[in-house]
């Protein structure tokens, strides 16, 4: 068995493999002749004092020990019969789809988007032209938001499944393994399309199926069971498992079921601005004026207060980032943060939003599952409006916003697109735009420097999670009227990242290979 030890060293130490290998040996009371094998399990950097240090989970077998290494991908060969259509090719398809292979089903996956390296096109023209494509863009499409979304792959939700194994699989198909050992895992949005296309080429050559522009469009229920589903306003295919991995934005999918009498819910979701510093001032205030500091990577931020009520926190801080525009529709404008594997752009960014319940809403009505949903596209469609009806986003200095004062100029930011001076507390509703400025002078406190007219707000952030939930047995995953329908993830309610919407992909195929083998 094993053995844990707990070290911390200090930044410059931590490419030295002998130094470590030595301060753990002697914390673990062990001799190098004791040992068979060792690695670093986790690391995670402690910047609370102002001597910085790198906390390290090393593992020793112990001499006469193995360290196994158990395949982490097991393809099944398909058994006749077994099949399961999974609408949506993100993270949870994905997953789903590499799942249904280790147990023997064979997965059918439709994806409304384009593959990844169609999309990319579709990405330049939302950039540079301004042109939103509804079908293609930053999140529908192969790997949905999650590939072009920044690649964090943090995760609070360890006891939803296996955290590792979804880790494991991102290695396997050609992350690099540090993703296993850091306490905040990212991949980068410039590997994540290699990583994605290799999972895709995967499922086909072990005998999935992957349908690139195959939107579902209709679908038939018969004696509370699901039977047939439309794709493209066309053709009409029987299924009696499938997995609803539609995503956030799909808010299509959402009218669809309502029309069918298919039960939705509203529910809380947050919505606020994204904030652009600096990078190097971040570094400065977190690693207490250490920020030139090689050793170090760029520095982040959590944040979190609760005002007036409602909860006011920083959401996917992106260090080294870039802000990008996600809108899905053309009267619409959207914000959303990515970074590069290194983190090596000059701007930190981060969502600062205000969590909203249905009831927190001033046209809340209950039983309205589209109250939430219908606040958000507003508040999208007035920043669109706002900033002159294209993928220009209304923006501010963050102290003119808190002091009411239209910005007469701008430092240069990330958002390529670009950027149009406006006051946003006459676009934000007042619930938002309150609530954000408290909020601001409160972690100008907390993070001295934060709280400066040098940093831009872009508004809206609105994408945050799904304000519609699509309810579900907690026991057979199925949605709680209708079998064989999985709702599934973000889109339905049930993720809030790339990890945890692949683990719920997962755990959804689980639950049909046991009704499976239990018919």
């Amino acid at each position: 068995m094993s053995v844990l030890v707990q070290i911390s060293i200090l930044p410059r130490q931590q490419e030295d493999e002998r130094f470590i290998l030595e301060t753990a040996l002697e914390k673990a009371k062990l001799r190098r002749i004791d040992i068979s094998d060792w690695r670093i399990r986790k690391r995670s950097i402690d910047a609370r004092n102002k001597r910085i240090k790198i906390n390290l989970q090393i593992e020793f077998w112990k001499e006469g020990e193995v360290r196994e290494e158990l395949p982490v991908f097991t393809p099944k060969k398909i058994s006749a019969g077994k099949e399961v259509a999974i609408i949506g090719a993100g993270p949870a398809g994905l997953y789903a789809a590499l799942r249904a292979i280790e147990a023997g089903i064979k997965p059918i996956v439709y994806e409304r988007g384009k593959d990844v390296r169609t999309r990319r096109r579709d990405l330049a023209l939302l950039n540079k032209d301004h042109i939103v494509n509804p079908e293609s863009n930053y999140c529908f499409g192969e790997g949905g938001a999650g590939t072009y979304s920044d690649g964090k792959l943090y995760t609070r939700s360890k006891k939803r499944g296996n955290v590792l194994k979804a880790l494991q699989w991102f290695v396997h198909f050609g992350a690099d393994a540090d993703i296993l050992v850091d306490s905040h895992p990212h991949i980068g949005t410039n590997k994540l399309p290699k990583i994605i296309t290799a999972m895709r080429e995967a499922i086909e050559d072990n005998g999935g199926e992957v349908h690139f522009n195959t939107k579902l469009t209709d679908l038939k229920v018969e004696e509370s069971a699901i039977k047939e589903l439309q794709f493209n306003d066309d053709k009409w295919v029987s299924y009696s498992n499938v997995i609803l991995a539609t995503g956030h934005s799909a808010r299509d999918i959402f009218e669809l079921l309502y029309s069918r009498n298919i039960k939705i819910e509203a529910k809380p979701f947050a919505i606020g601005v994204r904030v652009e510093h600096q990078q190097e001032l971040i570094d400065s205030i977190q690693y207490h004026g250490d920020c030139d500091n090689p050793n170090l990577p760029p520095a982040s931020y959590a944040l979190v207060h609760q005002v007036d009520g409602l909860g006011v926190y920083s959401f996917c801080m992106c260090p080294g980032g870039i802000i990008a525009p996600c809108a899905t529709d053309t009267d619409e404008v959207v914000t959303n943060g990515w970074s590069p594997s290194k983190r090596n752009n000059p701007y930190a960014n981060s969502g600062i939003v205000v969590s909203v319940a249905p009831k927190d809403l001033p046209n809340y009505k209950e039983n309205d599952p589209f109250v939430c949903l219908n606040f958000q596209k507003k508040v999208e469609h007035d920043c669109w409006v706002a900033a002159g009806k294209t993928q220009n986003v209304p923006a501010q200095r963050m102290v003119d916003f808190v002091e009411g004062k239209i910005s007469e100029d701008f430092p240069k930011t990330s958002y390529q697109p670009g950027i149009t001076s406006v006051d946003l507390n006459k676009v934000l509703p007042p619930m938002l735009a309150n609530r954000l400025k408290k909020a601001f002078v409160v972690y100008g406190n907390k993070m001295k420097g934060f709280y400066t007219n040098d940093a831009v707000l872009h508004a809206p952030e609105s994408r945050t999670s799904s304000p519609i939930l699509i309810p579900r047995n907690p026991d057979t995953l199925e949605h709680v009227e209708i079998s064989g329908l999985y709702p599934c993830a973000e889109g339905a309610g049930y993720a809030g990242g790339i990890i945890s919407a692949a683990i719920d992909g997962i755990n959804c195929i689980d639950a049909i290979e046991l009704k499976l083998n239990n018919s």
